[in-house]
């Protein structure tokens, strides 16, 4: 008879303290390699409610390298008006529970650490100068990430709110190497730009992509809803286009959908996944005047990376609390 497993559970306030922002980027590499050698991996799942509004999201990954799979679900909006994150890892050899992970501050961090692979996979090593358009919780995470993969010495941020952007380059400012500042427009941020990162909530596209300069790096982050278009039609038309799954581009892609709407582009403009890029079975950048976009809607492939090197600190610090788990076998004894 099968007896109980034992899974770790983390808050939130642990995982804080297991790792810091730069951590994240190597394991998150090497699911990405992973799944460019053929790891398993579905894009999300979502489920609208209307009356309250909210979504409930949920996606999976196995990586057999790493040694763990999972899946990713967390519920946004309804009467709380806020998110909760979930994180159960097992194992990838024998299915039993490794740990249940509350996934609150990880978010952004694995989040981030997915844009910085894919910025590093694509943009110009002479990369400098960083444009983040939005200053939330998600955007903090992409340029924190951002600056372990390329020596930034200057970062422009724009969002609406001209409060909120202040008080974003006045925390960037403490935490980076690089200057950063409040701009007052988009095209202030990207004009001039290396780099280009979204981080919003925008239903439509947030810059002109005729501002983009050849040699442009933009990794988007927000765009995984079909009505959501961080990235105008130019911009789409104009890159090397490489996602994180490709299944992911004709089901949530809002920007890549519209310029297909449009007729500018097709399924073959998809350049590759970027695991295909890790592992040499596409290339990435090919010139040093090419617009690359790196389209970052989010997958399993970050968090569960980023789950087992947490999971593993964990265990070697003895943090978390174990908690039981019966096997199926047992449910009718």
């Amino acid at each position: 008879m099968s007896t109980d497993a034992t899974a770790l559970f983390l808050t939130s306030d642990e995982i804080a303290d297991l790792a810091d922002p730069d951590e994240y980027v190597d394991p998150v590499r090497e699911g990405y390699r992973e799944r460019g050698h053929g790891a398993p991996a579905k894009p999300r799942t979502t489920l609208f409610n209307d009356g309250p509004a909210g979504m409930l999201t949920g996606y999976l990954a196995i990586l057999p390298e790493t040694g763990a799979m999972g899946g990713y679900t967390y519920a946004a909006g309804f009467e709380g008006r806020d998110a909760h994150f979930t994180l159960p890892l097992f194992d990838a050899d024998s299915g039993e529970p490794l740990a249940l992970l509350d996934g609150a501050s990880m978010n952004p961090l694995k989040t981030g650490a997915a844009g910085a692979v894919g910025l590093d996979a694509l943009a110009r090593a002479d990369a400098t100068d960083l444009a983040v358009i939005g200053s939330g919780t998600q955007a903090r995470g992409q340029v924190r990430a951002a600056a372990t993969v390329r020596d930034l010495e200057r970062v422009e941020v724009y969002s609406p709110t001209q409060e909120h952007r202040e008080a974003f380059a006045a925390e960037m400012n403490e935490a980076l190497d690089a200057t950063v500042a409040a701009v007052a427009s988009s095209a202030a941020a990207v004009e001039g730009a290396d780099v280009v990162v979204t981080a919003t909530n925008a239903s439509d596209p947030v810059f002109d992509g005729d501002v983009l300069e050849p040699g442009t790096h933009v990794t988007a982050m927000g765009q995984y809803n079909p009505a959501k278009r961080e990235l105008d039609t130019t911009t789409i038309e104009r890159a090397t286009y490489v996602a994180d799954l490709r299944a992911r581009v004709t089901q949530d892609a809002g920007s890549f959908m519209y310029a297909m709407e449009e007729g500018v582009v097709d399924e073959d403009d998809v350049h590759a996944e970027l695991g295909e890029v890790l592992v040499g079975d596409a290339p990435g950048r090919e010139s040093p005047e090419d617009i690359t976009v790196f389209d970052s809607g989010g997958t399993a492939i970050e968090t569960v990376a980023a789950g087992k090197m947490l999971y593993d600190r964990a265990r070697e610090a003895g943090v978390g609390e174990e908690i039981p788990f019966a096997p199926a076998s047992r449910a009718m004894d």
